[in-house]
């Protein structure tokens, strides 16, 4: 009788370990299907609208964080604003952005900073700055941090920093003089550009 108990007992933990763990994997694979780039729900623009701030030309593709495992991908109207992670110009679209011609912008992935990184195409570049040729120097992402998430715009009063320009220039490095100097002259020439 006390074999028994002890074998149900056993059982029964088994069990649960076992539901657990399969509970577990299931949750690990629903995460790495709702974030998975091409999985994402979109909407593409039929007509030039402003979205965060920023009027943005048709055929642009607006990527969204996904919310619900049964949401599909292409949308046939925007969704909520706060909710998106991408805004991409059509194939040759550019628009200024410190009058420097972007191609994307990407929400910033630790959503405990306020910011976004700016892609630009400096082959489309018409007047050069003090701006453009620091941005071109690290030729890659600028790292933007802004009081509000939701103006994407290049507004100097929402700018806070520069948090980086591409992998050879972070805030991170604090120590290195060399990476903060160039972070500092370039949020000091993007603050007097006027778009």
């Amino acid at each position: 009788m006390k074999t028994q108990k002890i074998v149900i007992v056993f059982g029964v933990i088994l069990l649960i370990v076992l539901v657990g763990f399969l509970v577990y994997l299931f949750a690990l694979s629903s995460a790495y299907t709702l974030n998975k780039p091409d999985k994402r729900p979109f909407f593409i623009t039929t007509k030039p609208i402003v979205v965060k701030g920023i009027l943005v030309p048709k055929g642009t593709k607006i990527i969204y964080k996904k919310q619900y495992f049964w949401e599909k991908q292409e949308q046939k109207k925007p969704l909520q604003e706060k909710n998106i992670i991408q805004i991409a110009f059509a194939e040759g679209a550019t628009i200024l952005w410190g009058g420097v011609p972007i191609t994307s912008i990407v929400k910033f992935y630790n959503s405990e900073m306020n910011g976004f990184t700016v892609y630009a195409d400096f082959s489309s570049l018409h007047k050069e700055t003090r701006f453009s040729t620091l941005w071109q120097n690290c030729n890659d992402g600028l790292g933007i941090t802004v009081e509000d998430n939701d103006d994407w715009s290049f507004n100097t009063k929402n700018i806070l920093d520069v948090e980086s320009c591409g992998v050879n220039y972070r805030r991170y490095y604090k120590d290195d003089e060399n990476q903060q100097k160039h972070l500092d002259d370039l949020y000091h020439a993007l603050m007097i550009i006027e778009d």
